[in-house]
């Protein structure tokens, strides 16, 4: 695999890639930070310096004028990837969002219009060459309205019907989209956070992950416990979501 991993310098996605490299795919790592992205690619050649070529471009979400750019750059030096993953995104409270309308604006933008342009910017260059893996990082909080996720998860719920119907009419032309619905999971985006008994680790996030781009899945729970809970919630009446907090 040649793969793109956008948001790969931290947490799940610096997992994924050490990962893929650690069995010998080539690996491109995407963000926001020139220093950030030099150290991780770096690193991830001396921790695999037989099994994986490794380079990196600047690519910001909240910034659409990068995106072909970097892109362009992984093309040359991975010699045309077949593999693109996106776990980079904003999060933020609900009470932080409700406060700060210009957050709120900068978070429902990335987390939706501009991750669906990047996806539409690589979604073209892997069918030009026959298909490949998009691979997209949504969230558990947009599979139904609750209280402490308006915002947030209303931009993940928008990122996932568009996932899914881009699975629906790309699938046969080649076109393996995976959908990741990533439950509470501890990273630096969750930190100052109460976790769940069930909380998830980065490294069982990407093994989970890349398991199911090797099987042509197209959607994930991870960790898994989070099928189930989100089950219960999805059937729950809104008279009970009404009155929970959850």
């Amino acid at each position: 695999m040649k793969a793109v991993v956008l948001g790969g310098t931290t947490g799940m996605g610096r997992a994924i890639a050490q990962q893929l490299a650690a069995r010998g795919d080539s690996v491109f790592l995407m963000g926001i930070g020139d220093d950030d992205l030099a150290k991780s690619a770096a690193d991830l050649k001396s921790r695999h310096p037989k099994g994986t070529d490794s380079g990196y471009a600047v690519c910001d979400l909240e910034k659409p004028d990068t995106f072909a750019k970097a892109l362009d750059v992984a093309d040359a030096a991975l010699g045309d990837f077949d593999a693109v993953i996106v776990t980079a995104a904003l999060f933020a409270t609900q009470d932080a969002l409700e406060a700060d309308i210009v957050l709120a604006q900068r978070l429902v933008t990335v987390n939706y219009a501009n991750t669906v342009v990047f996806c539409e910017h690589a979604r073209k260059r892997l069918l030009e060459r026959g298909g490949g893996h998009l691979t997209v990082f949504s969230s558990v909080a947009g599979d139904r309205g609750r209280k402490p996720q308006i915002i947030y998860g209303s931009s993940k719920a928008g990122l996932s019907i568009y996932l899914e119907a881009l699975d629906h009419k790309f699938h046969e032309k080649g076109l393996n989209v995976l959908c990741v619905k990533p439950g509470f999971v501890k990273t630096g985006m969750t930190a100052g956070l109460k976790p769940p008994p069930f909380a998830g680790e980065p490294d069982q996030v990407a093994r989970d992950v890349i398991s199911a781009m090797d099987r042509k899945k197209a959607l994930i729970y991870t960790p898994g416990m989070w099928a189930l809970v989100m089950l219960v919630i999805r059937f729950l009446p809104r008279f009970i979501m009404r009155k929970i907090g959850f």
